[in-house]
């Protein structure tokens, strides 16, 4: 019988800007004399999620669900400025958690579409992030999800046209369909640097290399998480098979008769502590043999902590 192993790639997991947003919180919950609220996932993980909600982080969808006065994280996804400004009239003692590389993506819209620019954004249109970038200029921003809709996206001035792009989607597609917006529209504005983030290019340039080498590849990571998503779709692009596991219930429902190489990578906001509960149940199904497979170079990024986490508990008496 053939050996059963296991293939861990790296890189994998936590990105700087989930790192930051879920210390923020944990930073939050052990300063805070009273609830810390969270308006939306902080990070979309349910592991992520339920472990703050134990340690005391109330999750709502609407501000107006936060007392006044209370101290509320704004999610590394980043809101929309209306939504700053309902804090700010709700006298809500903000801590904007919003990943550095969302921020800039923000920024580039506010420049775009204080030039007169139609803004045209790559993404997923229902998705936090997104949502917030749309929301720094709805009169400007078109949001794109695909090739087809870039071949027929209408603006004003085909002259008068930016492009930006949601961080967590698959650098492949973004190409192409930043080259469909090129050939349609010469003049169009670029930013000077992409918009796919650093973790999100990685890993998905490992989970290639790990998908040529293994019979399945399990994603750890959320369904609602984009770059988990990314992570599955890119692996089976590549040839090979993947699946997306959420929680342990998805591993007791694995066929894994027939699987003897098995690769595990983890989403840019799935905690090193569901990859090790991951492999000591698989140790238990016969996977005992983990090896580790280092696909790409990865340098240490580690973002500061958001000033809003001081200045949220500036005065405040233990």
């Amino acid at each position: 019988m053939a050996e059963k192993r296991v293939i861990v790639v790296h890189p994998h997991g936590f990105c700087a800007g989930v790192a930051r947003a879920v210390t923020a919180g944990e930073e939050a919950l052990k300063r805070g004399c009273g609830p810390v609220y969270c308006l939306h996932e902080l990070v979309h993980n349910t592991q992520v999620v339920s472990e703050l909600a134990a340690r005391g982080m109330r999750f709502v969808e609407r501000l107006e669900d936060v007392p006044p006065g209370a101290i509320v994280l704004f999610s590394a996804h980043g809101v929309t400025p209306s939504a700053h400004a309902t804090a700010r009239e709700r006298q809500l003692r903000v801590i904007d958690a919003t990943c550095p590389f969302v921020a800039k993506v923000h920024q580039e819209v506010r420049k775009f579409a204080s030039e007169k620019y139609t803004v045209i954004c790559i993404g997923h249109r229902k998705h936090d992030e997104v949502v917030g970038v749309v929301g720094e200029a709805p009169d400007r921003v078109v949001v794109v999800e695909n090739s087809r809709e870039a071949q027929q996206v209408e603006v004003a001035d085909p002259n008068r046209v930016a492009v930006v792009t949601q961080t967590t989607l698959s650098p492949n597609m973004v190409d192409d369909i930043r080259t469909i917006l090129r050939e349609r529209f010469p003049a169009l504005r670029e930013a000077a640097h992409g918009d796919v983030c650093y973790a999100t290019r990685n890993r998905q340039q490992a989970v290639r290399s790990l998908a040529a080498c293994t019979d399945l590849v399990l994603v750890l990571g959320s369904s609602s998480s984009s770059n988990s998503r990314r992570l599955v779709e890119t692996a089976q692009e590549t040839g090979g098979r993947a699946t997306l596991i959420g929680t342990v219930t998805d591993l007791h429902n694995l066929d894994l008769g027939a699987t003897h190489t098995l690769g595990i990578t983890s989403g840019a906001s799935t905690p090193a502590s569901f990859l090790q509960e991951t492999l000591a149940f698989l140790q238990k199904r016969g996977f005992s043999n983990v090896e580790h497979l280092h696909a790409v170079a990865e340098r240490e990024m580690v973002f500061a902590p958001p000033p809003s986490l001081a200045a949220a508990f500036a005065g405040q008496k233990k």
